[in-house]
């Protein structure tokens, strides 16, 4: 069984062949994900095609796996008509970046409906707005990930079972995938700090979406505890989960060619010892 790639979330002021790649070098990093548009805006800057190029040719020699954040502002499921066309316009957007830059995926989250009245035609927006979208990828452009969020409100995705639904709107396209986030699942009340407990929920994804489709992990320890529907990250061991569910996960094959990606607190100090503790674990 092969073994998942380690790394974190980068910055990228600097531009990402300078800063994204020396983080990368200074965690020991295997893969990372990085924002390819500001992560709080809907703004679709111009691409500058050599640094992209340049980036593409270094992460490649440095055998660096690289993933893309979408902005945090997409919501297909808004009822809000600018929110919505924004949100659309950002996914094909980063969908271009990605492949620009040789990313493998494009990590969105799975999104709101807001209001309770509007939760079928969530459904049908996404339907209509989206498969278009996954329509233009060919077979080796980067993956469109749905990453689950914390199960607040009116969360299309309130717990993993939700996710079919969203895949039978998309009608199981071939190029759409999962990015699970420990802290989000832990806090929409999936426990996986119990013993057993990660196995538990990553087998219940896999018999949700099958095994080929889990591409990525957002490794993240949580500040509350399961159920709060809070999305508040901490260091791993250092919160409600705990350093064994890790162990769990690390060793589990849903995860084998999925890599773990960082998103907690601090920088290259704190993501250097994270990296090497979990790749203490996997290599153990």
């Amino acid at each position: 069984m092969s073994k998942p790639r380690l790394g974190a979330h980068t910055p990228t002021s600097g531009g990402m062949a300078k800063r994204s790649i020396a983080y990368a070098l200074e965690i020991k990093a295997e893969a990372i994900q990085v924002f390819a548009s500001n992560p709080r805006g809907w703004a679709m800057p111009e691409p500058n095609a050599e640094a992209d190029k340049e980036f593409l040719n270094k992460s490649k020699e440095l055998g660096i796996e690289t993933y893309v954040h979408a902005p945090f502002l997409i919501n297909l499921g808004s009822p809000t008509p600018s929110t919505y066309e924004n949100s659309l316009a950002s996914t094909a957007y980063s969908l271009e970046r990605a492949k620009s830059i040789g990313a493998k995926g494009v990590v969105i989250h799975t999104g709101s409906a807001v209001d309770e009245a509007h939760v079928q035609n969530a459904w049908k927006q996404i339907k209509k707005g989206v498969i278009p979208v996954l329509k233009k990828l060919k077979d080796d452009d980067p993956w469109l990930l749905l990453e689950p969020t914390a199960g607040q409100g009116q969360s299309l995705v309130k717990k993993l079972d939700d996710l079919t639904k969203y895949f039978e709107a998309l009608d199981w396209h071939p190029k759409l995938g999962v990015c699970l986030d420990t802290c989000h699942v832990f806090a929409a009340g999936h426990d996986i700090s119990k013993k057993g407990g990660m196995t538990e929920t990553l087998d219940l994804l896999v018999s949700l979406v099958g095994l080929e489709r889990i591409k990525l992990i957002h490794v993240n320890d949580s500040m509350d505890v399961c159920g709060a529907l809070k999305d508040r990250h901490e260091n791993i061991g250092k919160g409600k989960i705990g350093i064994k569910p890790f162990e769990e996960l690390i060793k589990h094959p849903a995860v084998a060619d999925a890599p773990l990606i960082l998103e907690t607190p601090g920088e290259e100090p704190e993501h250097g010892s994270e990296v090497a503790l979990l790749r203490k674990m996997r290599d153990k």
